[in-house]
């Protein structure tokens, strides 16, 4: 026999006896008859999901998947639901979240008077002295009154005659201002004297009087009043109070299919409580946690001891710093290259000098860490983009493999869009803030500024830039599917479109909400996508996001979300509570 027979003969037998798949591992879960969008280009679109541990094993087709069906393996009838990877939040305030679910919600206040409103229920119901907190409210969004109004915002009268001795804050819903009555500004030592901080502003009257409200790094004034204000209190129910805003930012996220979520910004002690959540597996969702509020001087001898990549089935990663250029354009604080059309004697107010985040910077590259740079105007995106590229320069590096991000990036001036891709400068938007504000923002910048520079999506996306996607909430709300459909549509609450030509696509604006985010936390390898291997974190919703009207996707419904191959959230069962 030649030996081209006898190798034939070797290979038929093999064949005949290999017939039969090679066994398999039975799947711990597997999720079957849907539609799976995997965000994964080599796996496109499929049918089913099998899930061993926290691992995603399989995807495929329902046949494909059927052969990871064992004895004891859970299985879940999809009956022709979607699938998508776990959503992540790619710039929000984690705590924020929960505490914006402790204090008044402005977020639908229609006018001042409704703001006054709800302070004065809260006054009737706190002991003298007691602080109010708020936050969300805009002073754009509210209906005309007949109040005396300085820079477009009343004076704080009426909220001094209902509230003489209980001192009241109020956050913007930028978070870039705040709003104080006579006797929060009393307690924070604030006069007629008071000079305005750098980087910060006390709005006063033709007589020189603070009208309450407070720009940017003015609200610190007020902040260490209140920090003296809670060092009275019982350090156990300053603890309970934390706890319970993780719960309840938990709680929010997980509903909304978050399993990851960019804190952008957290204190050296806050990451050390978060640290200990994570070992007693108390975070309800993975964070990736921006270190901010510390000094160079501190972050030279520390950045060390808080450098966590991911590792495994992960709860916690630091690699980065946050740092903050400007304000915010509602607040007249964004740094633009041109004075704003409606406060012609300003361009916008510096939070952080340069010189500061060049060093920053230095000690990122030194100890590892990726930056990331608040920059909301014009002026301020050129600063953070110069800034970059002067350092990589002198550093001899490749800013490429960095990663570093500018968070927000709203307006840009049209000559710097193209140097986000040419330098690999991630664009860290949110979707959402382009609908809400997009109504006022003309009346800051003008009709043709705001064509040229603003939410510019479209433009950063065919220079071949990297954007990821997020809500920085409690700014907005945290639903991500709001977002999404903002990027897509670009719909404002007027019933018109902020210049939809600069639209994402819908797969563009769910893979900025995955693998996107993923990307910009050097977590691509481990989640973003529904790849076997990844971290089993998905979330199954009630309609296919590629197959609908995009103007229906902000209705998107959660019906199960999974974090690390586990069941967090389930819609049934928490109707099924509410019910009861």
């Amino acid at each position: 026999m030649s030996w081209r027979v006898l190798s034939f003969v070797c290979l038929a037998w093999l064949m005949g006896c290999g017939a039969a798949e090679p066994q398999l591992l039975p799947a711990d879960l597997v999720l079957r008859g849907g539609v799976v969008i995997t965000v994964d280009p080599d796996n496109g679109d499929q049918q089913a999901v099998a899930i061993s541990g926290h691992r995603i094993v399989a995807v495929g087709t329902d046949t494909t998947i059927a052969r990871y069906i064992g004895s004891e393996t859970e299985v879940i009838e999809l009956n022709g639901r979607t699938i998508i990877p776990g959503l992540i939040e790619g710039h929000g305030h984690f705590l924020g979240l929960g505490r914006a679910q402790q204090v008044l919600d402005l977020t639908t206040a229609e006018s001042f008077a409704d703001v006054v409103t709800q302070v004065a229920v809260a006054v009737d119901a706190a002991e003298p002295g007691a602080w109010i907190f708020g936050m969300g409210w805009h002073q754009d969004k509210w209906r005309v009154g007949d109040e005396t109004l300085v820079e477009g915002v009343p004076i704080n009268a009426t909220l001094n005659a209902i509230s003489p001795d209980n001192p009241v804050l109020l956050g913007h819903a930028s978070g870039h201002a705040a709003y104080a009555n006579a006797a929060a500004l009393a307690a924070a030592g604030i006069t007629a004297s008071t000079p305005d901080p750098a980087g910060g502003t006390i709005v006063r009257d033709q007589m020189g009087h603070a009208t309450g409200l407070l720009r940017e790094t003015a609200q610190r004034l007020v902040q260490t009043a209140v920090a003296a204000y809670q060092a009275g209190l019982d350090p156990a129910e300053l603890v309970r109070q934390t706890d319970e805003q993780v719960y309840l930012a938990g709680k929010a996220a997980l509903r909304h299919g978050v399993t990851s979520f960019h804190d952008a910004g957290a204190d050296f002690a806050t990451i050390d409580y978060f640290r200990r959540l994570e070992q007693e597996r108390r975070l309800p969702v993975r964070l990736y946690v921006m270190v901010r509020r510390e000094s160079n001087e501190v972050m030279a001898q520390r950045l060390a001891d808080y450098l966590m990549p991911i590792e495994g089935n992960d709860f916690l990663t630091v690699r980065s710093i946050k740092r903050q250029i400007d304000g915010a354009l509602g607040a007249h604080g964004a740094w633009l290259l041109e004075p704003y059309d409606d406060l012609p004697q300003t361009s916008g107010l510096v939070l952080e000098p340069v010189a500061d985040i060049e060093a920053t910077a230095r000690l990122a590259i030194e100890h590892g860490f990726q930056v990331n740079t608040h920059a909301i105007g014009t002026r301020a995106n050129r600063e953070v983009l110069d800034l970059y590229q002067r350092i990589w320069a002198q550093q001899q590096i490749d800013g490429m493999r960095l990663r570093w991000r500018i968070e927000h990036a709203q307006h840009i001036h049209p000559d710097d869009i193209p140097r986000f891709a040419q330098l690999g400068v991630i664009a860290a938007i949110q979707g959402v803030h382009c609908t809400s504000d997009g109504p006022w923002i003309p009346s800051r910048l003008g009709v043709q500024r705001t064509q040229d520079t603003s939410y510019r999506w479209r433009d950063l996306l065919d220079s071949g830039a990297r954007l990821n996607n997020g809500t920085d909430v409690p700014v907005e709300s945290i639903n991500p599917f709001v977002s999404i459909q903002a990027s897509v549509v670009r719909l404002m609450n007027n019933g018109e479109a902020f210049y939809p030509e600069q639209a994402m696509t819908v797969r563009e604006a769910l893979y900025s909400y995955t693998l996107g985010n993923a990307y910009s936390a050097f977590e691509e390898d481990h989640k973003g996508s529904i790849t076997p291997g990844k971290l089993a974190d998905l979330v199954v919703i009630d309609r296919n996001l590629v197959a609908i009207d995009p103007a229906q996707i902000g209705q998107t419904q959660v019906e199960l979300t999974l974090v690390g191959g586990q069941i967090t959230y389930d819609k049934s069962e928490q109707d099924r509570q509410e019910e009861g």
